[in-house]
């Protein structure tokens, strides 16, 4: 079973998390905990809050596994972009978590990878976790890996979708309004919704992530 990409795929991967983490660090103060929660072998679905378009990066700085995030389908046909995020190991699905999507989370997973989603299908308009898709029921029934719930705090202010420029939080100054943090909890067996109803299961993911999210804003430099 493959967990891990290409060599080239690698190295390209690694040069974004060390320049991402000093950015980060340096720029809007980022602070991480639960780094060893994630599973170093085998298939991971994580799953996160969503507050802004550098989530990903963010939650990939709190991870130590090579992550596949998913992304709208649309994204993979923009010059240039698809195939940037194509080289970072993205999966390709639709907001409604439609067969298809699934399918391709089912195939990563099948590879041996971490792959990481967001349940509310876009970016919070309020900062606080939003309502879940309710489609994500049927991947989370279909999965037979650890389930890894992450919070990220402070992407919100940083840079919200009504944003147009990110505001940096700088380290070396006083804390300001755009520090960053995330929170990776504790996988959670996917025996846990076996049989449970729909609502059952989104509402407890749902919960999850609150939780993390709390945690994560707790951790931020204030």
């Amino acid at each position: 079973m493959r967990d891990r990409p290409p060599l080239t795929a690698r190295l390209w991967y690694d040069a974004a998390f060390l320049s991402s983490f000093t950015a980060f660090t340096f720029g809007f103060s980022f602070r991480r905990a639960g780094w060893a929660n994630l599973p170093r072998r085998g298939p991971v679905l994580v799953v996160s809050n969503h507050q802004s378009v550098i989530d990903p990066l963010v939650v990939g700085l709190g991870c130590r596994r090579y992550l596949s995030f998913l992304a709208r389908s649309t994204l993979f046909r923009v010059p240039g972009f698809g195939r940037l995020i194509h080289s970072l190991g993205a999966v390709p699905i639709d907001r409604s978590m439609g067969k298809d999507g699934i399918q391709n989370v089912l195939d990563a997973l099948g590879a041996g990878r971490a792959v990481l989603m967001f349940p509310e299908g876009e970016r919070t308009r309020t900062g606080e976790v939003q309502p879940l898709k309710p489609g994500v029921s049927l991947l989370i029934k279909r999965v037979t890996c650890p389930i890894v719930p992450v919070g990220v705090a402070g992407c919100f202010e940083a840079w919200s979708r009504f944003r147009r420029l990110p505001r940096v939080a700088p380290l070396v100054s006083e804390p300001q309004p755009g520090t960053v943090a995330v929170s990776v909890g504790a996988p959670i067996d996917p025996r846990r919704y076996a049989g449970r109803p729909r609502d059952g299961v989104v509402a407890d993911l749902h919960r999850e992530l609150v939780a993390q999210h709390a945690a994560a804003e707790q951790l931020r430099r204030k």
